[in-house]
């Protein structure tokens, strides 16, 4: 999918969108966005004080009356049913189209506690344990909320199960009118690891896994459509002030460039099993999108572009420069340093993983293929077992009981 296309906004308006940790950050851009496109939006946060004045703010702004604010707690379950409930009685429908699993958080000191413990484990009479609220809001909270989604999501009145994700990006434009999507928030540490970081690394590695596991599955399963973002450093609180001393003189990815790859994942149901990383915008040669300019094919038939979020991070010798400014005189096809014929590009978005995507869904067609073969096999199986001790039964009856009779008389 070329994600430098045009986003259809349309399929937006009238859908409900639950968005946990909406009060900063990337769940505020994406509320604001997604409010100014006439959506129903249901955040959660655990900081009231700033979940109300935004929602009362955007409310202001777009002038629409279907925002709110539920006070959530993601690493209580009980906080989360109450939030998915409440959520459906404030659904103008009475359903949920999409969840955002975006709450997260990290903890220096418990990155730096753990790989350097300051406890005398020896001789502490009650030594702690290490700090896990870093696992337990971006894992065992995610967990949680994708867990109710899969709930809610296949009962949305209206809605139809999502295609499957090597069908889905090459179908038409569906013509819907209600939604069943989880989008996931991962980050660059879904991919990488992140010295120094160790806590939030393994979450965001937890949660890419959640996504890899579930992304051919819950399309079968339940209907449900499945994406991931995965974000690289970008100007949000969850940074905090030592990663921007840092990131200093570093380029940073930019907050509306993350809000653009999110709202194509909530506005197209074609985009199933997907998942983006988002950079610094990068001005690189791109294989062209356009015609054949040679003909080699023979004909007019689009070239498949190399780039532009369809076939991932490009080779270090592909990028032009950091796209600071919009290009001069518009995308002129030229020879790279390679000779080859391509295009200048400004990309901030790139596809990941895509590799083994049908690779994942063909393994898991064949698995079920199988257990659905065994199923078969062995209920016929056990059929035959049934009736033979059926018969058995029977046999043994008439033996033994005319056995009881002979010794009676």
């Amino acid at each position: 999918m070329d994600f430098n296309s045009p986003i259809p906004l349309d399929f937006i308006r009238g859908k409900t969108i639950l968005l946990t940790g909406g009060a900063s950050g990337f769940g505020a851009a994406f509320f604001s966005r997604w409010a100014s496109e006439g959506a129903t939006v249901v955040i959660g946060d655990i900081n009231e004080t700033a979940g109300i004045e935004l929602v009362a703010r955007v409310r202001e702004e777009t002038r629409n009356p279907n925002l709110h604010f539920l006070p959530l707690d993601v690493t209580s379950w009980q906080s989360q049913v109450e939030f998915f409930r409440e959520a459906v009685k404030l659904s103008p429908h009475g359903g949920i189209d999409t969840v955002v699993v975006n709450a997260g958080i990290t903890i220096p000191k418990e990155a730096s506690y753990l790989e350097v413990p300051s406890v005398d484990y020896q001789n502490h009479p009650n030594p702690p344990a290490p700090g896990l609220k870093t696992l337990d809001v971006n894992l065992t909270g995610a967990i949680y909320t994708t867990h109710l989604a899969l709930f809610y999501l296949p009962r949305n009145p209206g809605s139809t199960p999502c295609s499957a994700p090597s069908l889905a990006a090459t179908s038409a434009p569906e013509n819907r009118v209600r939604d069943r999507h989880i989008l996931l928030l991962g980050s660059v540490a879904s991919i990488v690891p992140l010295p120094t970081q160790a806590p939030y690394c393994v979450s965001k590695h937890a949660v890419m896994g959640l996504f890899r596991a579930l992304r051919t599955t819950t399309p079968v399963t339940s209907g449900v459509r499945i994406n991931i973002l995965c974000p690289y450093f970008t100007d949000t609180p969850i940074l905090g002030v030592g990663g921007k001393i840092i990131l200093s003189g570093a380029a940073l990815a930019d907050i509306n460039h993350v809000c653009d790859a999110a709202t194509r994942f909530v506005a197209d149901p074609r985009c199933v099993g997907r998942s983006v990383v988002i950079t610094p915008k990068l001005r690189v040669w791109s294989p062209l999108s356009g015609p054949d300019l040679n003909n080699e094919s023979g004909g007019d038939e689009e070239r498949i572009p190399g780039m532009g979020g369809v076939r991932g991070i490009p080779d270090t010798r592909d990028i032009y420069d950091l796209a600071r400014k919009p290009t001069d005189g518009g995308l002129q096809p030229k020879a790279n340093a390679r000779g080859d014929v391509r295009e200048v590009r400004d990309i901030a978005i790139w596809e990941i993983l895509t590799h083994d995507l049908e690779e994942e869904e063909l393994f898991v067609r064949r698995v079920i293929g199988i257990l659905k073969l065994t199923a078969k096999i062995r209920g016929w199986w056990l059929f035959v077992v049934d009736l033979w001790r059926g018969f058995g039964m029977v046999l043994k009856r008439v033996v033994y009981g005319s056995d009881r009779r002979r010794k009676r008389a």
